[in-house]
């Protein structure tokens, strides 16, 4: 299977910071359904129809499953069975900060785990190197200058091309991208969660650092972990992620006042002549720090339906009022 000849025509792409390196406006995260248990054609199909729509950059974590490790071990095949001819096309990410495997070296922010783990995921891959290797999560128990200088070892020893951190605060981020510039090793990316209920990026200042440093930003869970595609509009199924317990939303966190919320953004969402997925993305992408934004799928229908959201991303000042309102924040 060849992909499609057409693959870069619509899609947009977008500079990290002040880096080289773009990436399309959307990506694909692969943190549930590309795991051992999950169905395989499904993600084949899922990464493959990505790629034909110029969707080329596939973004994993060590533990991304389950079971962890098994995400990586997914693409690895895909990789290998359709798409080795078409490395130098794709970007693949993936990370290291949370559990991986027994005893202190396991999880967080040591030189001893993630390199380790990055060797690990490169196994799985099938690669001899990933894109953007990150730092899941800073370590409150390591000197940021020993994890930051094991993604520095990760570019200079050609295991990585180029660095990320994910979950990091204003002020540590401000020193990680200077101790990484120090060594000539530029801070790409920045992975937080935004969304419209989630907006600790702007809130906490970390999008004026950001552009301060000149470093990307690529969201995830930008529909809230389905919140925001209205998939819990009527009620709980016992197969989603807050039925099975998985993730950060709760059945707690669906209150009526919450649900409340959701009923009146899908109405802004209506008018403007878009689903509240796609309103919730595009609202993410008018943000002028944002590269790429993190979409994830349990098929392929739902990556087209979120595609859409590129059509229409500009919003008047009566629109943004109103969706301010409706997630009952003041700014």
């Amino acid at each position: 299977m060849s992909p499609a000849a057409t693959r870069y025509d619509t899609m947009p792409y977008r500079r990290c910071g002040q880096n080289g390196l773009h990436l399309p406006v959307l990506s694909l995260g692969l943190w549930h359904n590309f795991g051992t248990h999950d169905d395989s054609a499904q993600a084949r199909e899922m990464v493959l129809r990505s790629f034909d729509a110029g969707l080329n950059h596939f973004d994993l974590a060590n533990n991304y499953g389950p079971p962890p490790g098994s995400a990586e071990s997914t693409l690895g095949r895909i990789l290998s069975q359709d798409l080795r001819n078409f490395r130098d096309e794709l970007i693949i990410s993936t990370k290291a900060g949370y559990r991986m495997w027994p005893g202190p070296y396991g999880e967080w922010g040591s030189r001893k785990y993630l390199l380790a783990s990055l060797d690990q995921s490169l196994q799985r891959l099938g690669l001899d190197y990933v894109d953007i290797f990150y730092s899941h999560r800073p370590d409150p128990d390591t000197p940021l200058e020993e994890t930051m200088g094991a993604l520095i070892s990760a570019v200079q020893s050609g295991k990585a091309l180029y660095v990320g951190i994910s979950n990091y605060d204003p002020k540590t981020t401000k020193r990680a991208a200077k101790i990484l510039g120090s060594a000539g090793v530029p801070l790409l990316l920045h992975q937080p969660i935004y969304n419209l209920f989630d907006r600790w990026v702007e809130e906490e200042g970390l999008d004026e650092v950001l552009q301060d440093e000149g470093v990307g930003c690529i969201s995830f869970s930008p529909l809230a972990q389905g919140l925001l595609a209205g998939r819990y509009n009527n009620g709980i199924a016992v197969d989603s992620r807050v039925g099975k317990a998985e993730g950060f939303l709760r059945p707690e966190h669906l209150t009526e006042e919450k649900m409340n919320q959701v009923r009146a953004l899908a109405k802004i969402a209506t008018s403007r002549g878009q689903s509240l997925a796609q309103m919730s993305i595009a609202w993410l992408l008018a943000k002028p720090v944002l590269t790429s934004v993190l979409i994830g799928a349990s098929r392929w229908a739902q990556i087209e339906e979120n595609l859409k959201a590129i059509d229409q991303t500009s919003f008047d000042s009566d629109e943004l009022a109103a969706i301010d309102s409706a997630c009952a924040f003041s700014g």
